[in-house]
């Protein structure tokens, strides 16, 4: 998969759009300002939302205009975290490269409208007389808020150690964060499935699926692998045989062994200019060297 993004990126790496995470924020910035001052009457987000059927009727401006239905209503609490979610993107882009993330967030999107077709499918086989009504209502759930989670989620991964605070209180480091968000979104995802709500549980498990794609690119799943089991094998059959002091992996940024991590991965950086190898928590996350 790694080396299919690879070869993506080196043929259309030149449209991906620096810095996403602004113009994110500024399509929530445009959705505030016309929700809030539409008249009420008007419920302008209803003609807004990603509606499968009113797409199939002609309405196709909403497969594009459910970006910028803001997911709550304006706070200063919610000011806040789009400038946490803008701290979050642009850290991510830093990390993974502006086509990895750009990658990342269309298809966030991308999957969010293929899980909104799924659930009109099913509720148009179970319940043909009443889609229409129920697709009106289970629309709402296929907004940004979901894809804001996974986006945080994905950023546990990649900073599992940085530090927060709860609260703008108790400090709490990002990974177990992620954690109990990510424990909230199953739960609610499979809660939709057991009262037949199609609506959030494919709105969650498209965004959850974009979230195992992400760390499959990441290469974490790759030790499971009978070829990388056999390499760590034969890996730790030779390093028996190496003089004591003497290492054959070392990462260029922490510095860290297979002498003091034998659980570790190394890996050379192809991007890189020169040989340089790097430990599996960190061959995403350097600046490259050139």
């Amino acid at each position: 998969m790694n080396k299919l993004i690879n070869d993506l990126e080196r043929r259309f790496g030149k449209y991906a759009i620096p810095n996403l995470s602004m113009y994110i924020v500024a399509l929530y910035a445009i959705g505030y300002v016309l929700v809030g001052f539409a008249p009420s009457s008007m419920n302008l987000t209803y003609y807004l939302s990603l509606n499968p059927e009113r797409i199939l009727h002609g309405q196709v401006w909403r497969l594009f205009s459910w970006l910028i239905i803001p997911p709550t209503a304006v706070s200063f609490l919610v000011i806040i975290t789009l400038i946490f979610y803008y701290f979050v993107g642009s850290n991510m882009e830093r990390t993974i490269g502006t086509f990895r993330y750009n990658l990342f967030i269309f298809s966030g999107f991308i999957l969010m409208i293929i899980g909104a077709f799924l659930a009109y499918g099913i509720y148009y086989v179970i319940a043909p007389d009443e889609v229409a009504r129920i697709m009106a209502v289970t629309s709402s759930y296929f907004n940004v808020y979901y894809i804001q989670q996974v986006v945080f989620l994905a950023f546990a991964i990649l900073y599992p150690d940085v530090q927060v605070l709860l609260m703008f209180i108790i400090p709490i480091k990002v990974k177990y964060m992620g954690i109990a968000y990510g424990v909230l979104l199953v739960w609610e995802g499979i809660s939709g499935l057991r009262i037949a709500n199609f609506g959030i549980f494919f709105a969650i498990g498209s965004q959850l699926l974009n979230l195992l794609l992400f760390y499959l690119q990441l290469g974490k799943l790759t030790r499971f692998k009978p070829k990388e089991v056999k390499r760590r094998a034969d890996f730790q059959r030779n390093a028996r045989m190496t003089p004591k002091g003497v290492t054959r992996h070392k990462c260029a940024v922490c510095g860290r062994t297979e002498e003091t991590n034998p659980n570790l991965e190394f890996r050379f950086c192809s991007k890189c200019n020169g040989n340089y190898e790097y430990c599996q928590d960190h061959l995403f996350t350097h600046q490259h060297v050139k």
